[in-house]
């Protein structure tokens, strides 16, 4: 399995307790259950609102393979104009 580096930002980074943290998945939807389940309900709910880059560009496409050594960023809506 591939370990990706997985970084949060705002209230993704408050509900993971972590700035960033490598983590084991094929692809993006195992990843988001895989830190879903290892951080608790809260960061569930706030992954269901975030936005993903997966290596720097948006990814809507929660099936995307992630090859070794991806970059995952968790974005979740800022406030603001």
């Amino acid at each position: 399995m591939t370990v990706i580096l997985v970084r949060y930002f705002a209230a993704a980074r408050a509900a993971a307790g972590v700035n960033e943290e490598k983590v084991a998945a094929p692809d993006l939807a195992t990843l988001l259950s895989v830190i879903s389940q290892a951080h608790g309900p809260t960061l569930a709910t706030v992954l269901d609102r975030c936005s993903f880059l997966v290596d720097g560009l948006a990814c809507h496409d929660r099936s995307v393979p992630l090859p070794a050594d991806t970059v995952v960023d968790v974005l979740p809506p800022f406030a603001g104009g």
